[in-house]
């Protein structure tokens, strides 16, 4: 699954740095993360490494876009190759 980010962040910009996939960028209010290059950090780190970063706890599963790890693996592979 993608990750999103909800009405709850303070575009505080925590989270965009530590993206290994460069999926994270500023929306018109609030950061936004890119489902086609979200891999919730499979390939790169054990486990999400926006959701660790972020102050306003507001990165949750994004409901329409659900993913396998090895979906999420080969995405990040073709992100990298």
């Amino acid at each position: 699954m993608a990750l999103m980010i909800n009405d709850g962040c303070t575009a505080c910009d925590a989270c965009k740095p530590v993206c290994p996939n460069e999926a994270i960028s500023v929306g018109d209010l609030i950061y936004v993360i890119d489902p086609a290059r979200c891999t919730e950090c499979v390939g790169a780190e054990d486990e999400p490494q926006c959701k660790l970063v972020c102050p306003a706890d507001c990165i949750e599963q994004h409901p329409d876009f659900v993913e396998t790890p090895e979906e999420l693996q080969a995405k990040y592979e073709s992100l990298h190759a």
